[in-house]
C-alpha cells in the first residue's frame, strides 16, 4: 500500500523491523507516565516483543507505522477492546509537539472509516486529549482503571469519533 503523505508525515504499514525503534521510545519515563496505561516493565524486551508480535499477528488490528520527514516517529493502531473499535497512538518524545500527532492520526482515521472509533486518554494528558479532540473526538465517558506507569489507578476519558472534523 502506498504511503499517506501529509506534509513530512506519512503513515505506512508497520513492519517487524519497526518494533526496535518502539522500544526505545517507550522507554523514557515522562512518555510512560503521560501514557499512564502501559506496560508494568517498559525495560522487559522480551515482553515488549511478545506483545507486538501479537498485536501485528492479529489481522483484524490495523497497524501504520508514522513517518515524519522520512524517519520512524511512532505509530499509531485500531484494534478492539472493551467491544469498541479502539484507537491508539505513540509518538517519540523528540516528535511532541509539533504537530505530527494531530495529522497523524487524522490521516489515520481518514484512512480506516470505522465509525464509531473510540479512544482512552488519562484525564491529565491534556497533548493526547487536544490530538484526539481536535480530530474530531469527544468525551461520552470516564472510567478509571489501574495505571502501570503511575502505580496508582488513575481516571480516563473515554472518548468517541463519529465523524471526522480537523480543527
Amino acid at each position: 500500500m502506498k504511503p499517506l503523505l501529509t506534509d513530512e508525515v506519512q503513515l505506512r504499514d508497520m513492519t517487524v523491523d519497526d518494533l526496535p525503534i518502539f522500544f526505545e521510545y517507550q522507554l523514557d519515563r515522562e512518555a510512560n507516565r503521560m501514557a499512564a496505561f502501559t506496560a508494568k516493565d517498559p525495560e522487559d524486551r522480551e515482553a515488549f516483543m511478545q506483545h507486538w508480535n501479537k498485536v501485528m499477528g492479529n489481522e483484524a488490528n490495523i497497524k501504520k507505522t508514522v513517518l515524519f520527514e522520512g524517519q520512524v516517529a511512532g505509530n499509531v493502531l485500531q484494534f478492539e477492546f472493551f467491544g469498541h473499535q479502539t484507537v491508539a497512538y505513540w509518538l517519540g518524545k523528540q516528535y511532541w509537539g509539533k504537530g505530527i500527532a494531530t495529522r497523524a492520526l487524522s490521516e489515520f482515521i481518514h484512512q480506516v472509516g470505522t465509525r464509531p472509533l473510540y479512544a482512552r486518554v488519562a484525564k491529565d494528558n491534556i497533548g493526547s486529549f487536544r490530538v484526539l479532540e481536535k480530530c474530531g473526538f469527544l468525551i461520552c465517558g470516564e472510567d478509571k482503571g489501574y495505571a502501570n506507569a503511575r502505580g496508582e489507578e488513575i481516571e480516563e476519558y473515554i472518548l468517541r469519533l463519529e465523524v471526522a472534523s480537523i480543527e
